[in-house]
Order: structure tokens, then sequence, then C-alpha cells
């Protein structure tokens, strides 16, 4: 969304990105990504496991290289998205040494992982992002993820995340963490949402019950849930991505859609299904619209979304992000946790 996609993972672009993502349509993305394997980024002279420190001044020319792909693409969502899935890949149950307990390593730059089902179409994010690390090698891949997820957001008019930096970067294809452990937004084939895949079956009959075996097991909590999924409030959800929403609807087929100062663009690839009409602008929006049963009928809402409401525990935190600020705070928090899953620092000099 966001975290599937959640489109995040969700998301569409979007976290949370886009963030939900289903397992229809696994195979065929599986048998595509087979036959168009991507290959993983050149190796550059890079930190390792055995470096020091990376210059605070290397992190400041990143950030603005990355503002500037922000400013000309509006292509915040997906950053969003690989962000999230390079991280939400993270079990707390796991103790072995780094980075056995996956997480915001940079390890979804390899093939399998870039071409796993739930990762379809962020082998393109990937690459818009080679240019940060061929100018600035010593910011690890896994701070330039994060970092483009987290300046989307705040760019888009969304809270300002208190980030971390100075990851590690895995280094081979032999850290990516198993298939299986991001969320679905429906239910597969049998009625069952998640599965035994991954480092811990997520499988459950509910929506709200997968939800929590997956944050659960990245050791986040039910506001952490609530909060990470208002992140599809930016974005869109694609069929071929994550095998919902339309090709595209009237808010994504090239007409223009507002940004967060207000003006309008048109630079974004038609496409997709938003949750909320203004799906560039980071806001509350996601919490006052899934309930709203006047809302034109091209929006998503998803049994991920509605359940947030409908649980027992869930319910209370998506009622009180009907409040912008309340949202953000929450939103920020849980952001910054998720952004440093299964992380192994060095210093910022």
């Amino acid at each position: 969304s966001k975290l599937a996609q959640h489109a995040h993972f969700r998301s569409p672009t979007n976290p949370l990105h886009h963030l939900l993502i289903m397992k229809i349509a696994a195979a065929a993305l599986l048998l595509a990504a087979s036959a168009n394997a991507f290959t993983a980024p050149r190796v550059h002279n890079s930190r390792t496991a055995t470096s020091l420190s990376v210059a605070q001044a290397d992190l400041d020319g990143a950030q603005g290289m990355i503002d500037d792909i922000l400013k000309t693409k509006n292509c915040g969502p997906v950053f969003v998205r690989l962000a999230w899935h390079d991280s939400g890949t993270h079990d707390c149950n796991i103790k072995e040494e780094w980075p056995a307990s996956g997480g915001a390593i940079g390890s979804i730059r390899f093939d399998p992982e870039i071409n796993h089902g739930a990762n379809a179409g962020l082998a393109g994010a990937v690459k818009i992002l080679e240019p940060v690390k061929e100018k600035y090698p010593e910011v690890s891949y896994a701070d330039i993820f994060q970092m483009a997820s987290a300046r989307g957001i705040e760019l888009a008019g969304g809270p300002k995340i208190d980030m971390k930096y100075g990851r590690v970067d895995a280094t081979g294809p032999e850290m990516c963490s198993p298939e299986g452990n991001l969320p679905d937004a429906e239910a597969g084939p049998e009625g069952k949402f998640g599965g035994a895949g991954g480092t811990a079956s997520t499988e459950d009959e509910s929506a709200a019950g997968h939800l929590r075996k997956v944050f659960h097991r990245m050791g986040l909590d039910d506001e952490a849930i609530v909060a990470l999924s208002g992140a599809h409030t930016f974005g869109r959800a694609y069929a071929d991505r994550s095998g919902l929403g339309a090709e595209k609807t009237k808010f994504t087929d090239g007409s223009a859609t507002k940004l967060a100062d207000g003006s309008e663009t048109t630079s974004y690839t038609p496409g997709g299904s938003p949750w909320v009409e203004n799906w560039l602008v980071f806001d509350n929006s996601y919490f006052t619209t899934i309930t709203d049963e006047s809302t034109d009928e091209e929006l998503l809402k998803l049994t991920s979304d509605k359940c947030l409401w409908e649980d027992e525990k869930f319910g209370p935190f998506a009622k009180k992000f009907a409040e912008k600020d309340a949202f953000f705070e929450s939103y920020a928090k849980a952001h910054k946790a998720l952004s440093e899953l299964g992380s192994k620092f060095e210093n910022v000099e």
C-alpha cells in the first residue's frame, strides 16, 4: 500500500507503500521475472561491514539529488514502497548475527529479492536512484532507499521524520530475505490472507489477523500498523504489480493532480488506482475517505483497509487519525521505526 503495496507494500507506487501485496498473479510475476531477471546494480566502491563512517556532506549531497528527482518525476510513492519492502522483511525473532533477520539493509537490489512477486515494478525505482549512488558511493544503498522514502513523504506535505543514517549494506544475494514476509491486501483463492512462506507463517482467515502476524513479526505494534496503513493516502495500486487496481481512473489518467503546495501537475506516469483523490499529497485523507460512503467509486477500499475500522483494537487508532496532527505524530514514529528495522549502523562524520 503501503506496507505491501502497502502500494507502498504497500505502495502502489504507494508505499505501506503503496506500503498491501496479493499473492494473486505471483506465479505469473515470478515467471516474468525469471525471463527478465533484474541484474544487480554495478558494484561501487562503497562502505562494507568493515567501514567506520560516512560523511555528513555526502548524505547532504545525496539528499539534494533525491529531492531534485522527486520534484522532477513525482515518484515519491514508489520510493516509499521500495524502502518499505526492503525493511519490511525483518523478523525480530531471528537472533543470529546481522543481517540474518533481514530489514533495511539494501538487499532488495539483488536477485532473487528484487524479483519476488511483491516487488514487481521496484527494479525501476532502484534504477532511478542509481545516479545518486554513483555520485556518492560512500552512501549505502540502504540509506539511499530509506532517504528517498522519507524525503518523498516530507516533500509531499507529510511529517518530518527523524531519520538516522549510516546503514551498512548487504553485499550479495546470499543476504536476501526469503519470499513471503510482506502483507497481502486481499485474500487468496482459498479465502485466506498471507501464507506459510517467509521466515514465519503470516496465514490468517482475517485481514486484521494477517496484518498482525506480518507487522508484529517485525516488532511493530497495532498503532504502528494503522499509522503506516495511512500512507495509502500517497500513491496508487497497479494490477500488474500487486494484482489490485484498475488500468487507470479519472484521477490517474494523465489529467492534472494536486501537489502539496497547492499547484497541479501532469508530470506523472498515468495508470493505477488511488485510495484518495489527491494521491500526490501526503495527509490524513485516507482516514476520512475509507469510511465515507459518498466517495468516488473508483477510489480503492480494500479489505485490509476496511478492517482497520472493523477491528476492536485497530478501530480507536483509525478514528483518532481522522485528526491530522494525531496521525502525523504517530506516523513519523512508526516510519522511523520501520526504516531502522534490522539495520546495522556505522558512524556519520
